[in-house]
């Protein structure tokens, strides 16, 4: 691991999949984004015109198989945090959300978690695995590593998963009702990503295709709008084997880059002509 604290945030792969429930391949989704980030089809700033991609440390992967995963993702997170550094997390599945938030909630209790996603992952259980990457959130919220769980674009609540919501007092802001306006949210503030919050059109690069989902404008004007603290986050669920000339793992670059932009302190940003208007 490669940690260096003048860098306020830490790139780190998860490449793991072996909780996916359908399919796999979201174990390639690190290298597919650090791919992406160094394209020259693009460039390295957010859209608020900083150079974003020099200033985030990127700390490798977490070196880890299917006995030691979630000792060995905690305390990699964990020495990121002890360092000073906000760690920025690449999956990987779902189910690596778990032991990374078990690490940041060690460190910055009270935490609130905004999570976007189609999907709750409230699950007790799937298919008998209770750490599978339709879980993470039960285990986050039985463990009581958040105060407050916010969930956005969600459209595939059941009984079951409803059933979960109330048992933690999840407050769900299902596909169907958002208006494109976050609640109120109070630091500190950790971002999870799962990129099949977008609709399939506009990130076919994943398992689970469920559509209806928030353009990929939609989700970076949320992102953008956050103005808590984050620190740390996560992107998950890009599979690579199922992506299109890359188009989705463009779509997580840039996701990346807006995040780390928001957890990087604030420094001016460049001007912009002011837009003339008609009288």
């Amino acid at each position: 691991m490669k940690i260096n604290t003048k860098h306020e945030v830490s790139l780190l792969g998860v490449p793991l999949d072996f909780n996916s429930s359908y399919l796999r391949g979201a174990a390639e989704g690190p290298a597919a984004v650090r791919e992406a980030l160094r394209c020259s089809s693009s460039n390295s700033s957010s859209e608020d015109g900083r150079d974003i991609v020099p200033l985030v440390q990127d700390a490798g992967d977490v070196q880890a198989d299917e006995v030691n995963w979630m000792d060995a993702i905690r305390q990699w997170v964990s020495k990121l945090l002890q360092a000073g550094a906000l760690p920025l997390v690449i999956g990987g599945d779902h189910s690596i959300s778990y032991p990374v938030v078990r690490a940041v909630a060690a460190h910055y209790p009270n935490l609130t978690i905004l999570h976007f996603d189609a999907h709750p992952d409230l699950y007790e259980d799937f298919n008998g695995n209770r750490l599978s990457h339709a879980c993470p959130f039960a285990r986050i919220m039985e463990d009581r590593h958040a105060r407050r769980l916010v969930q956005v674009g969600i459209r595939t609540m059941n009984t079951r998963l409803l059933a979960q919501v109330h048992r933690f007092g999840v407050q769900v802001i299902e596909m169907k009702d958002w208006r494109g306006t976050l609640p109120h949210l109070d630091s500190p503030i950790y971002v999870s990503f799962d990129l099949d919050v977008l609709d399939p059109a506009f990130a076919p690069g994943i398992s689970h295709y469920e559509p209806g989902g928030m353009s990929t404008r939609e989700a970076i004007a949320a992102i953008q709008s956050i103005s808590a603290n984050i620190v740390a986050a996560d992107v998950v669920e890009l599979n690579p084997q199922r992506d299109v000339n890359g188009v989705t793992a463009m779509v997580a670059a840039r996701i990346v880059k807006e995040l780390a932009a928001k957890m990087l302190p604030a420094v001016p940003t460049i001007s912009r002509p002011t837009r003339a208007t008609s009288s």
